[in-house]
């Protein structure tokens, strides 16, 4: 699939944000059917942050995407389907998701990182029983009655699940370190696209509609008869590291991506987006470096590069001459194995 004959519209890879011309004549693609959501887009514009410059670099840096990343974005954008991201520890897995959002203006990424102990309803409420039940008990010696809404927050995912009239993007992060319940837990979720939350289900005779907080700083959502439904499926990107095995069923309903180890190209292109030209003629060497300890060592993470390339922009080391015997032992100290095994020495 060829992004650029799109008009611009599907993901194209590069990491630019489409062009205000563009961004305010757009509609969401058609999703199939069965993918088609009936509720109306009640949310306003999603808020933005500058957590994608963060951690990709300013826009407007060169980057050439592999043909696999763009046709299975863009089939999962157009089937409204989860993208199930793997590869080792730091070839740019969740950076995917902040690209996403920020070439299609997406607004901020709900990020939901997972470990062992998460559960699916912290990814979609959470909800203070113990402060409403003393926010009641003040009430009862005052007058008035505190909205329960007030002690509700939508998590991550819950907050991708509103009606905007365009996707959120929900990165869902390492997923393979969840409890072997939550894919089969997510399993409806991901097909119909909506949840209740009980303890507004439990008073919706009283209060119909609650405003609640949401996943975004400061932010608010009215909540109907205590259920969330999407407009339009959110683009969920989840991240693993290959280290287990998911339900035939949760596979069934994603797309896989694998990011395989990056290459000098790409390499360049993730050094090159985060600081230009400061590295100069020392860049291509400092790669060539990297991938000589990465592959003696069994792999580092690309984190670690830009940790190096800092440190030889800073004007505080010299990499050839009297000083270079120094800049080889602090490459050895952040340059160490991703098993915590110790610093390679050369």
């Amino acid at each position: 699939m060829n992004a650029a004959d799109n008009d611009g519209w599907l993901y194209r890879g590069t990491g630019d944000p489409l062009p205000d011309e563009a961004y305010e004549k757009r509609t969401w693609p058609k999703g199939p059917p069965w993918r088609t959501f009936r509720s109306t887009a009640t949310m306003p514009q999603p808020p933005d942050d500058d957590e994608a410059d963060r951690r990709l670099g300013p826009p407007g840096r060169r980057r050439v995407p592999r043909a696999e990343e763009l046709r299975l974005v863009n089939a999962a954008l157009l089937l409204r389907r989860p993208l199930l991201v793997t590869g080792r520890p730091g070839v740019g897995k969740s950076g995917l998701a902040y690209r996403i959002a920020r070439e299609l203006r997406l607004g901020r990424v709900l990020h939901w990182p997972v470990t062992s102990r998460t559960t699916l309803t912290s990814g979609l409420y959470e909800y203070d029983a113990i402060g409403r039940a003393q926010a009641t008990q003040d009430a009862a010696e005052s007058t008035g009655r505190p909205s329960i809404g007030n002690y509700v927050q939508l998590g991550p995912l819950g907050t991708g699940m509103l009606p905007y009239r365009l996707p959120r993007v929900v990165l869902i992060d390492e997923i393979d370190k969840c409890d072997a319940d939550l894919p089969n837990d997510l399993l409806t979720l991901f097909e119909d696209a909506w949840f209740e939350v009980p303890p507004l289900v439990r008073v919706k005779q009283t209060e119909a509609t609650t405003t609640v907080h949401t996943a975004d700083p400061g932010h608010s959502a009215v909540v109907e008869n205590g259920v969330v439904r999407a407009h339009v499926f959110p683009v969920v990107v989840m991240t693993s590291n290959g280290e287990r095995e998911f339900p035939e069923a949760f596979m069934r309903r994603c797309l896989r991506l694998n990011i395989p180890d990056p290459d000098a190209e790409t390499l360049g292109d993730l050094v090159s987006g985060h600081f230009g030209e400061l590295l100069g003629d020392s860049q291509d060497a400092l790669i060539r470096d990297f991938l000589r300890r990465s592959s003696r060592m069994g792999g580092l993470a690309a984190d670690q590069l830009l940790n190096a390339a800092h440190l030889a922009t800073s004007g505080l080391y010299q990499q050839d001459g009297s000083d270079a015997n120094e800049w080889q032992s602090v490459l050895a100290a952040i340059w160490h194995p991703l098993g915590g095994e110790g610093a390679d020495s050369g």
